[in-house]
């Protein structure tokens, strides 16, 4: 069953339901009143009849109809004496002998009963009569309920014709409703299978109702959903393009180096060193890649601890002036006492990484300044470099896997960079629970800020599970 036809079933059962209850209790009501009414001519009928009433000579009662006393025609009375039996009929119900209802004992108090004689129904009142403290007989009125049977079935009817007319009106409405609401996600389901038959991410289903309704908010979530895997698909394609092109260099090295040594008939120093700087570039890179597929999936393991970042930036500076050499100034700038929670040595590398980066790509010369510090309840790790700075346009693609602006800050000579390290330090960073910032300006220079919660103490710090 679709889903328009259930909605339809549900609302209109839901009205049909609703519509009975209410039906039912308005039978009630009308049933009752009906027989409130009756019962009160009844009992106003009995008070004239008791004021008419003698005593014979015998002490049974007897009824003395006054002139202006008129019993209506639909009402019936009988007169029983305690020892004579019937005393009295209206004319209507001469011929009965029975009483209207059940007199196997003279009521002690008047009682109001339903019965029926032969075809008809009758609400009967049963008054006792005295004399003194004894009983001597008992008066009988009773009314046909013919126009209460006939008005409760008129009211039926009626209740029923609505009722299924309701329930009719409603399921056209809903069914109506739900199809100018529906068709607008049959046309998303459409353009969805087009787009998964044809591989054609770049298309987008249309809508043209309104924008922040719940069917407009679905397909939006859906287009954003498709941008986004677009964007991954595109990712993948240009992280195959790169990863083939980042194999093949050193590949063509070794086999080249391979069929020089073949052709040579001995081995070269030459040519085996450099088919183990290959090697050994082919390792670095599938141990980025293989660290960076971890970091990804959120399986990197972290040993959680309390780390001084003071004292890991010192030991940072005096490995990467090994580097720096005499070509690039690399000094200490703004240092304080930091305390972080995290994994010291994934943190190092972080601090490696950028550092060797600035020197990198900073010309002979230049400057490379490290900071550490704190400013409310974060530490603060900073790396500025007087080098070429970074194009505005590649700053937003900078921590993308393979991504180096080509024009400013291109592969080192020695062939150490895969464009995976800032990835690396990015999902780092993120996994402590900070944030990594760029600022470059062309030709002025660039500036990383890496951002981490502060911690107090050993007790701050919580190892991963």
């Amino acid at each position: 069953m679709s889903l328009r036809a259930r909605l339809t079933f549900l609302y209109s059962s839901l009205v049909g339901g609703i519509l009975l209850l209410f039906g039912f209790v308005i039978y009630q009501l009308v049933s009752v009143s009906l027989i409130d009414q009756i019962d009160e001519l009844l009992a106003r009928t009995a008070g004239d009849l008791v004021a008419s009433m003698r005593l014979n000579a015998v002490g049974e009662p007897d009824v003395d109809l006054a002139p202006d006393l008129e019993l209506a025609t639909n009402v019936y009375v009988q007169l029983w004496g305690r020892n004579t039996g019937l005393r009295f009929a209206s004319a209507s119900i001469s011929h009965l002998r029975e009483p209207l209802a059940p007199l196997d004992q003279f009521p002690a108090e008047s009682v109001y009963r339903t019965t029926r004689i032969g075809e008809t129904n009758l609400r009967v009142l049963s008054v006792p009569l005295s004399l003194g403290n004894r009983l001597v007989g008992a008066l009988q009125i009773g009314a046909s309920l013919a126009i209460v049977e006939a008005t409760q079935r008129t009211l039926l009817t009626v209740l029923i014709a609505g009722v299924l007319a309701s329930m009719g009106l409603a399921a056209l409405a809903v069914s109506l409703t739900t199809y100018q609401a529906l068709v607008s996600l049959e046309r998303a389901t459409n353009v969805a299978l087009q787009i998964t038959r044809a591989d054609d991410l770049s298309r987008r289903i249309p809508y043209q109702g309104h924008p922040e309704d719940e069917i407009g908010q679905l397909i939006r979530a859906f287009n954003r959903t498709l941008g986004r895997l677009e964007d991954l698909f595109n990712a993948q394609r240009r992280f195959v393009a790169d990863v083939g092109h980042e194999l093949r260099t050193p590949l063509t090295v070794i086999k080249g180096n391979v069929n020089l040594l073949r052709r040579m008939g001995c081995a070269d120093d030459e040519s085996l060193g450099s088919i183990e700087s290959e090697v050994d570039r082919l390792t670095r890179m599938i141990g980025d890649l293989l660290l960076l597929a971890s970091v990804e999936s959120g399986k990197l393991p972290l040993n959680i601890q309390l780390v001084e970042m003071d004292t890991l930036v010192l030991e940072v500076l005096q490995q990467t002036r090994v580097l720096a050499a005499d070509r690039v100034h690399v000094r200490l700038g703004d240092v304080d006492q930091v305390l972080v929670c995290g994994d010291r040595d994934r943190l190092k590398q972080v601090m490696l990484n950028l550092v060797e980066n600035a020197i990198k790509y900073t010309p002979a010369g230049g400057d490379v300044v490290v900071e550490v510090g704190k400013t409310d309840a974060q530490a603060r790790f900073a790396v500025a470099d007087t080098g070429p700075g970074i194009p505005p346009k590649d700053l937003p693609h900078i921590f993308e896997r393979f991504y180096r602006a080509e024009k400013s800050r291109t592969r080192s000579k020695d062939g150490k960079g895969f464009g995976l390290g800032l990835s690396i330090a990015y999902w780092i960073v993120h996994h402590h629970g900070g944030q990594i910032d760029v600022e470059s300006e062309e030709g002025k220079g660039t500036k990383f800020c890496v951002w981490l919660p502060l911690a107090e103490g050993e007790g701050d710090c919580q190892p991963e599970a």
